[in-house]
């Protein structure tokens, strides 16, 4: 017979020796991932063990044998360290922070979602950057102390895990995970019994239970379908992360953004704002509006005149390509319940996701979802964030691109989660400890210029030969794992790298755009660069490919057999089943990342980030964010700001410029041995480098915009619109009405004013402008000078906006006036607008209405 099915079922746990409980506490709060005092307690215990669980702490507490509990309770020295290990964990969470100092009359909460949150390879929820990078925000809002929780999905796969057959061709594998295995707790109601939260589908409820991780002082609270009382099929659907087909990744979707909402009001948590980290969240708005009804017994347009107001949407997406689309009737059969019961009909509904409302053809895209209903929308990366405003231009087509409602906040890396410690004692040492509570403040890294360059150099040689170890047991696994040798060929193995030549990692997803193989476009070029006589180079290569995209994986097959069979084997390596554990040891390890997309579709790529406060440059592509932190001398850069055109050519040219800059600016730099043989022109490098970056790209400076720009006014903005009944919701949508039935009336009459054919530099002269408003008053509207450089089309280009006062009215014409400055050389030129104007309501996210002259 098939194996039985259970009855009953109950937890089974490792019972500690009762002065050894205080480990399961400190192995249940993923502070660990950060603070190297708290893992080196963890891992001294049985340091082969912890490799061999993958740094699952708990999967590790329960796999320790009794002998080695009982030895390590005796020892007490080890019992010592354990309290200490303790108390810091209380310190910290009873800390004073910043956002407590900053912002003390603050009462607001703030709810995080996201489709995959990479903290640790031991909780392996994550695919990549999305997730690690809200992986790093959720430890940067426990570090500053933002009331902030977190929402996702527990997948009971995960995402895949890589292997390389003999032929280099990638084969996905997945395990299934025991979440009474990871550092989890079930969230029970106050009979003990799991919380379970219901999401309506088109035939039938699906019941999700919550889990909660604990990050510092963050929550994350998890829903996982995967139980009992629901039907098989919807049992799997948080089965895997981005394994589906669309059908499955709207159910995802729902249960995220719908369920999410559920789970945070089962639990008693009422955000006042709610971040959607992509569009995955976007049905988030959706649930939020129909709590706000329920609770407002309002009706749909004042909810979500309300709720907008504390929506933030961050977009990771540099092409259109890339958004979660759905066709109508997918849309209708999974949506239309929820819809309707929130009190709109679902033809208006799928409006709010079409660039054209009136296009039935278009798919419903869930980024303009998100747009739709947050009033605070950002990309990630300045560039970026000019990117996202020519991609959704049109839904603004009266206002200039510039002015899209689109701004960014460019991205970070959370700074003691990646951070060797070597180099961590290296700065303890030269610019105290304040950089670990405070990485984003310039002052705490300027230290690191009198760290002298033979300390700097040993512990960088010390990191690179870290890695190169780490590479040789890797690569010795995988070799008898594909079965090219039953025992791996240690000879070959160990003469794989060397630690003293200049190493050079790459590591990322291998999408086309990314350019994993720009590298092979000489190949014999390439090799004369790998194995130079004087200035040798070598490269560290991982990622993975997604499971339906074969293009990537022959990228990934293309390397493999460069590797192994186009002479690079000593030079050039291919780690497989990337994760945050292999993250690590690259970037602590290597001298260079690179990065090489093709301009613009980086949206921030942070790997290249977290090679610098380890002592690594970075040498990329002028995109994503390092469009905005490169300077000469801070790294090296492919290319430059060309894009577009011939893609063949361009990567021809940008692969050009990669083997000059490593043959005669990386690789000179680095082996050029004034003294000691150390690289003295290399270490100013990094020290510049650290200095510069590793305060600007951190997760706490991107934490603290993000809490400056979007959250604090975002959850003041909500609370103001939303007291009273509303009141201030609602009269903004009768402001919105008066304004719209009524903005045909608006005209620009004439304007005058007082410039010259020829204008000295930085003259300002007076503009004046006589407008009707119709039944609009001068308090509902702004007219304004829209001042710029006149292109060769007469458009107006590098614009910047000058109100212009009220002074009177004559007649039905309105007089306004301001000064204009004569700031840019050439032909410059103006223009005159009506927009309109109240303090309720965002414009143009709220109200896309503009009267030009």
């Amino acid at each position: 017979m098939k194996n039985p099915k259970f009855t009953r079922a109950f937890e089974v746990v490792t019972a500690l020796p009762q002065p050894l409980l205080p480990l399961k506490r400190l192995a249940t709060n993923l502070l660990w991932t950060w603070d190297h005092e708290i893992r080196d307690l963890l891992r001294s215990i049985d340091k082969d063990l912890w490799v061999e669980c993958e740094h699952n702490a708990i999967l590790f507490l329960n796999r320790v044998p009794a002998s080695r509990w009982a030895a390590l309770a005796a020892d007490p020295v080890f019992m010592n360290r354990v309290e200490g290990c303790e108390k810091k964990l209380d310190n910290y969470l009873a800390a004073e922070t910043w956002f407590e100092k900053t912002y003390p009359e603050e009462k607001g909460t703030f709810a995080y979602f996201c489709f995959e949150f990479g903290l640790t390879e031991g909780l392996p929820i994550y695919s990549g950057g999305l997730g690690i990078l809200a992986g790093d925000h959720l430890k940067s809002a426990s570090d500053l102390g933002l009331p902030l929780v977190a929402v996702g999905l527990l997948y009971n796969r995960g995402y895949f895990r890589q292997r390389l057959n003999k032929d280099g061709w990638q084969e996905e594998v997945y395990p299934e995970y025991d979440f009474y295995q990871m550092p989890l707790s079930l969230m029970r109601d106050s009979n003990n019994d799991p919380i379970r939260i219901p999401v309506d589908f088109p035939d039938r409820i699906v019941t999700c239970q919550i889990w909660k991780a604990e990050v510092g002082r963050i929550p994350l609270y998890l829903l996982d379908s995967n139980i009992l009382e629901n039907a098989e099929n919807d049992q799997s659907i948080t089965d895997s992360l981005y394994s589906g087909d669309e059908e499955m990744r709207i159910r995802q979707e729902m249960i995220l953004g719908i369920g999410g909402m559920k789970a945070l009001k089962a639990i008693g948590i009422e955000p006042t704002v709610c971040h959607m980290n992509e569009g995955h969240a976007a049905f988030m708005s959706v649930e939020r509006i129909q709590q706000y009804i329920a609770a407002q017994g309002c009706d749909f347009r004042t909810a979500r005149a309300a709720t907008v107001h504390g929506n933030v949407f961050t977009t990771h997406t540099p092409v259109p390509a890339g958004f979660d689309v759905f066709p109508e009737p997918l849309l209708r059969r999974y949506m239309n319940n929820t819809v309707e019961a929130s009190g709109i009909p679902f033809a208006d509904f799928i409006k709010l996701g079409r660039f054209d409302p009136l296009n039935q053809a278009e798919n419903f895209n869930m980024a303009l979802l998100a747009m739709e209903t947050a009033n605070h929308v950002n990309g990630v990366a300045r560039l970026h964030g000019e990117v996202s405003r020519g991609m959704f231009a049109n839904r603004w087509p009266d206002y200039p691109e510039k002015e899209v409602p689109i701004g960014h906040v460019t991205n970070g890396i959370h700074t003691m989660t990646w951070i060797g410690r070597g180099m961590a004692r290296l700065f303890d040492e030269f610019c105290g400890t304040d950089w670990r509570r405070n990485p984003s403040d310039p002052a705490n890294w300027e230290g690191v210029a009198d760290i002298p360059d033979e300390e700097l150099w040993s512990v960088m040689e010390d990191q690179r030969g870290a890695l190169i170890r780490t590479v040789r047991k890797r690569l010795a696994k995988s070799l008898a794992a594909r079965n090219m040798s039953s025992r791996p060929d240690y000879d070959y193995v160990s003469s794989i790298l060397d630690p003293r030549v200049l190493t050079i990692g790459f590591a990322r997803r291998f999408a086309t755009y990314k350019r994993g193989s720009l590298m092979l476009t000489d190949p014999d070029r390439l090799k004369s660069i790998l194995y130079h006589s004087e200035r040798p180079v070598q490269i560290v290569i991982s990622g993975k490919s997604h499971p339906r995209d074969d293009a990537g994986k022959k990228l990934i097959q293309e390397l493999f057999n460069f590797i192994n069979h186009g002479g690079a084997r000593s030079r050039m390596v291919f780690l497989e089943d990337y994760d945050m554990g292999v993250a690590r040891a690259l970037v602590q390890g290597v001298d260079v990342w690179l990065n090489n997309p093709r301009r613009p579709y980086e949206a921030s790529g942070t790997s290249g980030m977290k090679v610098v406060p380890n002592g690594g440059l970075n040498c990329s592509i002028l995109d994503g964010w390092w469009d905005e932190g490169y300077q000469p001398g801070l790294g090296f850069v492919i290319g430059n700001r060309s894009e577009g055109g011939d893609s063949g050519h361009q990567d021809w040219l940008d692969s050009r410029s990669l083997y000059d800059v490593i043959e005669n600016q990386m690789a000179p730099t680095f082996y050029h041995r004034v003294e000691k043989g150390i690289p003295v022109g290399w270490l100013q490098m990094v020290r510049d480098s650290i200095m510069a970056h590793a305060p600007q790209f951190s997760t706490h400076r991107m934490v603290q915009d993000y809490t400056r720009q979007a959250y604090v006014p975002a959850s003041q903005s909500f609370l103001q619109v939303s007291a009273n009944g509303s009141a201030l919701a609602k009269d903004g949508l009768a402001w919105r009405d008066k304004v719209q039935s009524n903005w045909g009336q608006v005209s620009v009459v004439t304007v005058s004013d007082g410039a010259g054919l020829s204008n000295p530099m930085g003259k300002e002269f007076m503009v004046t402008a006589r407008v009707k408003l119709g039944a609009l008053s001068p308090a509902e509207v702004r007219v304004q000078a829209v001042s710029g450089k006149v292109g060769t089309n007469r458009e107006l280009t590098n614009t910047s906006v000058i109100d212009l006062a009220f002074g009177e009215k004559d007649g039905e014409e309105f007089v306004y006036a301001g000064q204009v400055s004569c700031d840019q050389p050439g032909h410059q030129g103006y223009t005159i607008r009506v927009i309109p104007f109240n303090s309720n309501v965002s414009i143009p996210a709220e109200l896309n209405l503009v009267r030009w002259q």
